[in-house]
């Protein structure tokens, strides 16, 4: 009996402790900026054994639930240093703490490598953050100019409505988007300039990661020269007793591109659930170009319809690109319930849709002296998700956290053009519908052993239909169509595990093996041309796998060595396209292609000195195997077929080239005194790609040599920064022989052969706050008016660019 009491009481003892500890570290931090005062949103708060983060709020708190006594939690937060402090010192703090600006810090939480929450110091590859504050900041117009803001993103536009980025060497379908854990490349991911990361609204993005290398291992396919992935804004819940209302509002105003924007989002949460409602209006006219440059670049007429005839008129402004004026239209909507303390359920909608999207590169390029084209333009853009996710918290057998997404996308998109002269205007029209799931867990094995695995299910439906319009007599027909009718899937399984050896030593591994199927019917194509199929079909396998090193001799140095592989399977842009890819020449459809696989190596260093000096070095090589590229081609025995209405050389996608980049990456930050910041970004990047005859060509996505080096002042409620942006020449015997054939987007040599001049421009940003609501922004790019083009552009960059934005916020 004794023994029972004495067993009830140590129970009851056990229970109020417990219960204690509940109390006492389930209390709410604040964190606050050190010089202003500001509360500061997203903050991280991580344990000591990297298995539990919390977040703030915009009221700069969180709740620490679940923190235990002992424990020494790291506060970070990108652009601030980063505190370490154990729970009672805390407690004694009041449970506010302040953090000091710095960019000096290689501590920083990650989601792009494995799914989860992880230390970047922990991840054996390189991982650039670009935060919200830093894109708000510069005033980007576009997502596509937000990830040019890392100073590690190379941008190519074709038109004002667009932005194709090249990382690595690589671009287009070799490169993954992904939205909240979403796939978002489809089946008609093409391998020529792609725009769709401009339908995502970077004002409703609270963080962007790029993963450089491949990726394959946790995406899958098209991961090969990096992944994209993009963290909208979550909703808040309250807590307090009281809701939490939160919102903020842009109106922004940029001169080369007469730019004006509206943005507003509004979170209003409670206990339970929370929602988060954001909508951004754009509209951009013709863009200016700079004054001081190669007069080449100028516009001296354009084509307009009058009396039913095109008519070339004289532009007023040479500098003004026309046509390039679009609008755009984005809007998202997020519910958040939390069921328990551990589980969670959030719904996802974003709606995209731009205006028409003149095709400027189309625009000037000439035949006999006059415009080849009278139009050419995308028609609207379509972007539609719906996401549903569910995120546990669990020590069960098989995880410990597991997260569910159910996704369903809409994409439409378009490309309209009729030829100088001509009545006939062409059109074809594609949608495509993207089902997805992906289930991704952790299991912590032991205190050093953490395991990630999952599996991921993708089913695109495209419908592709072409038209032939005759303007005159408003007659339309039945025409080509871009694509054939088509099924692609892929459903893949991963595992990867992490383990440390020390607290020094960690290795990571992962494998991965996806089964990916490919069904198209040409059969509606059969009567524009000589097709010798009716039907293709694509069933494979691919197996991608990676292995890292990571060594940190102390907090301040991080060194990581990497082996990883990656694949893009044949879809369906490959297999069954058919289009112009340059003036006589038409890409048509090739059945028989297997997946390119790369493999890469890299070697990273980042060492901080002092706290006011940090230095990183990445390294790396990487091969492309069996590449699919565009070939010359025979159809039916025929090098050459009629495509709207012109003799054009036939070629098709073909696994018939090796390519190899090898490039470097190097930053250096300096903490210098009274709140001034130094900042620079390095990239060199070598390409090459073997030819038909054997011989090789510079890579036509490995951009040339650029940067940026940027000096930051900070007091109280004032940020300025200037900063320089620059891209080295590419000579003449250095040009891609893709682009050779381009010479109307180029300047000209003293021999006259087409070649990209370098550039630079100089820029000056200034911000103040007025109060913890209201801040006014301005900028000046292109102070010196310089007229330039950047490599595989077609439109020419804006010159000297004045921009004003204000911001509110409660």
């Amino acid at each position: 009996m004794s023994g029972q009491i004495v067993a009830c009481i140590k129970n009851l003892v056990l229970l109020v402790c417990l219960g204690s500890q509940v109390y006492v570290y389930g209390q709410i931090v604040t964190i606050k900026d050190q010089q202003t005062g500001r509360p500061l949103e997203l903050a991280v708060l991580v344990n000591q054994n990297h298995s539990l983060f919390v977040s703030t709020n915009a009221q700069g708190q969180a709740d620490m639930m679940g923190f235990v006594p002992g424990d020494t939690i790291q506060i970070q937060l990108m652009g601030y240093r980063t505190t370490r402090i154990p729970l009672q010192v805390l407690d004694s703090h009041n449970y506010h703490i302040h953090l000091h600006p710095t960019n000096i810090s290689l501590d920083q939480v990650v989601v792009s490598a494995n799914r989860w929450n992880q230390p970047k110091r922990d991840i054996p590859a390189k991982v650039t953050t670009i935060s919200s504050a830093d894109v708000a900041f510069q005033n980007a117009q576009t997502t596509a100019d937000a990830l040019n803001v890392s100073g590690e993103v190379f941008i190519q536009k074709s038109q004002l409505g667009g932005g194709s980025p090249m990382i690595r060497g690589f671009s287009t379908n070799r490169l993954l988007y992904s939205v909240d854990g979403v796939r978002m490349n489809t089946a008609i991911f093409r391998s020529g300039n792609l725009q769709n990361v401009i339908a995502l609204d970077h004002h409703a993005i609270e963080n962007t990661e790029v993963l450089f290398g491949p990726g394959s291992v946790i995406y899958g396919s098209d991961a090969i020269g990096a992944v994209m992935s993009f963290q909208t804004i979550k909703p808040q819940l309250s807590l307090s007793s009281k809701p939490l209302i939160k919102g903020k509002s842009v109106l922004r105003y940029a001169s080369a591109s007469q730019e004006k924007t509206f943005h507003a989002n509004i979170n209003a949460g409670w206990k339970k659930w929370a929602i988060v409602t954001s909508v951004t209006a754009t509209g951009y006219d013709d863009l200016k170009m700079g004054q001081h440059g190669p007069d080449s670049y100028l516009r001296p007429f354009y084509v307009q319809r009058k009396d039913n005839q095109d008519v070339i008129i004289d532009n007023d402004d040479q500098r003004r690109q026309v046509p390039t004026g679009y609008n755009q239209l984005n809007l998202m909507q997020k519910v958040l319930y939390e069921a328990s303390s551990d589980m969670e359920f959030e719904f996802g909608f974003h709606y995209s849709r731009s205006g028409d999207i003149p095709r400027y590169d189309r625009h000037i390029r000439l035949r006999d002296g006059k415009p080849r084209s009278a139009e050419w333009y995308y028609g609207p853009q379509v972007w539609v998700m719906n996401q549903l996710s569910m995120k546990h918290n669990g020590k069960g057998i098989l995880y410990d956290q597991i997260s569910v997404r159910l996704a369903y996308q809409y994409f439409e998109e378009s490309r309209h053009d009729r030829d100088f002269g001509e009545p006939t205007l062409f059109e074809r029209i594609e949608k495509v519908n993207a089902y997805s799931i992906n289930v991704d867990l952790t299991r912590r094995l032991s205190g050093r052993t953490t395991l990630f695995y999952g599996i991921e299910a993708v089913h695109d439906d495209v419908d592709s239909r072409g038209f032939a319009n005759n303007i005159e007599t408003t007659q339309r027909v039945v025409g080509a169509s871009r694509y054939p009718l088509s099924t692609w899937s892929s459903y893949g399984a991963y595992a990867s595990m992490r383990h440390k050896f020390s607290s020094q030593w960690s290795v990571q591994a992962g494998l991965r093996y996806n089964y990916f199927a490919l069904d198209s019917d040409f059969s509606d194509n059969l009567d524009f041309y000589p097709l010798p199929f009716e039907e293709a079909d694509i069933k494979q396998g691919a197996v991608t796998g990676s292995i890292g090193l990571v060594y940190k001799p102390t907090d301040e140095w991080s060194i990581h060595g990497h082996f990883s592989t990656g694949f893009r399977a044949p879809n369906v842009d490959d297999i069954g396209k058919i289009f112009d890819s340059e003036p006589g020449s038409v890409v048509v459809p090739n059945p028989d292609l297997d997946a390119e696989y790369a493999y890469n190596y890299e070697l990273g260093i980042a060492r901080i000195f002092d706290n006011f000096l940090k230095v990183d070095v990445s390294a790396y090589y990487t091969s492309l195997e069996n590449a699919m590229v565009r070939r010359d081609y025979q159809l039916n025995g025929m090098d050459s077929i009629m495509y709207d209405g012109e003799l054009s050389q036939v070629q098709a996608i073909q696994n018939a080239a090796r390519s190899t980049v090898i490039g470097l990456q190097a930053g250096i930050e300096v903490n210098l005194p009274y709140g001034f910041e130094i900042a620079s970004r390095y990239n060199y990047q070598k390409g090459e790609e073997e030819l038909d005859n054997g011989s090789v060509s510079p890579s036509r996505h490995a951009a040339p040599a650029f940067g940026t080096t940027s000096v930051c002042y900070r007091t109280g409620k004032l940020q300025m920064m200037g900063y320089i942006i620059y891209n080295a020449e590419v000579d003449a015997d250095e040009m891609p022989v893709e682009e050779v054939g381009k010479d109307y987007l180029y300047a000209s040599d003293k021999d006259g052969n087409p070649y990209s001049p370098g550039w630079y421009t100089l820029n000056l940003k200034g911000a103040y706050q007025f109060s913890h609501h209201l801040e006014l922004q301005v900028g000046v790019e292109n102070i010196t008016n310089q007229r330039y083009r950047p490599y595989s552009s077609g439109l020419v960059a804006p010159g000297i660019n004045f921009i004003v934005a204000l911001r509110a916020s409660i």
